[in-house]
């Protein structure tokens, strides 16, 4: 009994003190995204990506980029320019961006994991992108794509934007264009919190409680310091397997996905598994939704061959370059000092603030925000996350008990 409680206490301890080391990473991610999205118009993406060509694919590489956002965020809009007229390549590639290269999520991997998987993470994201162009280009058939423009012509409810929104340096000058960045700032973590604070909890609880044998087992070759090829495309095809049952978003995955690194799992499976946001259980349903089974079950096989590809050959990319990093020079999560009086200490106290602010911005333009239910997904978030919150109240009283 005594073990698990001071297990438990380690596991509360660590995930509040991962948060912590990441929130400042968060906020200036988020605000970045929220003033791409304010001020820089969407008006256009609409009327560029009609086809597959490269141009148009670009273009949704980069509107993607700019539109940086959660996954369920990103399904929404590419269902929305899909189904205006978007190529389908071009609008994967919208989605495939929006959840890859990304600001904040590049800043939060630098904090966990480092500079080799914040390089993987953006030329993982384009090699994503362009595979994907590939594969659909050769697979896809025009019924196929027909369907499901049809269908998700049948789901798309919003409005389209009819006139580009005013000029962008009247917008940055505008107090109430900066109000509309704290709107969407709010609306950012409103988005993630929920997948972000399930995330964080089960890494604390993994890197707590988990014995490294778990990770030998589940990932084959995890711990060897030169795994074989096969082991390597093994764990690659473990990763997005682990990831597909559970409900953490892209955040939320990175501090696990650096206990998975820490216990000795490849650059390639560790890769594999941040990817594999758009190959979870609840986005399939959502794709579903939009474009129906066929179609959703079509885009998780190319999703799921391209990334495990993707992470192959990135693994040996790196290698080739001497640059593979070293699971040793990965600290462990528990081994950290959470809390010290360092710069992200003062960063943290500089976005508690500007987030209150702009929450402040909000409540007053609309009202304090009610508890939206949502999909059953959602709702099972939402309880998850509750019970997470519970979780680490009664391990940190425990710690400061024992």
């Amino acid at each position: 009994m005594q073990s698990f409680l001071e297990s438990w206490a380690e596991a509360a301890y660590t995930a509040v003190g991962l948060f912590w080391m990441a929130f400042w990473a968060f906020g200036l991610g988020y605000l970045i995204s929220s003033m791409i999205q304010v001020f820089v118009t969407r008006a256009r993406m609409k009327r560029s990506m009609g086809d597959s060509g490269p141009k148009s694919v670009a273009l949704g590489t980069f509107f993607g980029f700019i539109s940086s956002s959660c996954s369920f965020a990103a399904l929404s809009t590419t269902r929305a320019l899909f189904s205006k007229g978007a190529g389908l390549v071009p609008a994967l590639a919208f989605m495939l961006a929006s959840t890859n290269l990304v600001v904040e999520l590049g800043i939060v991997i630098a904090i966990f994991l480092g500079w080799q998987f914040v390089v993987g993470e953006y030329v993982g994201g384009v090699l994503l992108i362009l595979l994907t162009w590939l594969i659909v280009k050769l697979t896809a058939s025009t019924a196929l794509v027909d369907e499901a423009r049809s269908h998700a012509e049948d789901q798309e409810g919003a409005a389209d934007e009819s006139e580009d929104p005013p000029d962008w340096k009247e917008r940055v000058t505008s107090r109430d264009g900066w109000r509309e960045v704290a709107e969407t700032y709010v609306a950012e973590w409103k988005m993630v919190w929920k997948d972000v604070t399930v995330g964080f909890t089960v890494a604390g609880a993994i890197a707590a409680f988990v014995p490294s044998t778990f990770f030998e087992t589940l990932f084959v070759g995890a711990g060897s310091r030169e795994p074989r090829v096969w082991e390597v495309i093994a764990q690659s095809v473990v990763g997005p397997v682990a990831a597909f049952f559970t409900f953490i978003g892209s955040m939320g995955n990175i501090p696990l996905a650096a206990v998975l690194f820490g216990h000795g799992v490849s650059f390639a499976g560790v890769m594999a598994f941040i990817f594999s946001d758009l190959v979870v259980l609840p986005v399939l349903r959502i794709q579903a939704k939009y474009y129906g089974w066929k179609m959703a079950l079509y885009l998780m096989a190319v999703l799921l061959a391209v990334l495990v590809t993707s992470a192959v050959l990135l693994h040996y990319g790196f290698d080739l370059a001497g640059a593979l990093p070293d699971p040793t020079s990965v600290r462990s999560v528990t081994d950290r000092d959470h809390f010290s009086i360092d710069y992200g200490f003062f960063l943290n106290l500089a976005f508690l603030g500007l987030s209150a602010v702009f929450l402040g911005w909000k409540w007053k333009a609309s009202g304090a925000p009610r508890r939206n239910v949502g999909s059953p997904t959602e709702r099972a978030l939402f309880w998850m996350s509750m019970t997470a919150y519970l979780w680490l109240a009664g391990g940190l009283l425990v710690r400061s008990a024992l």
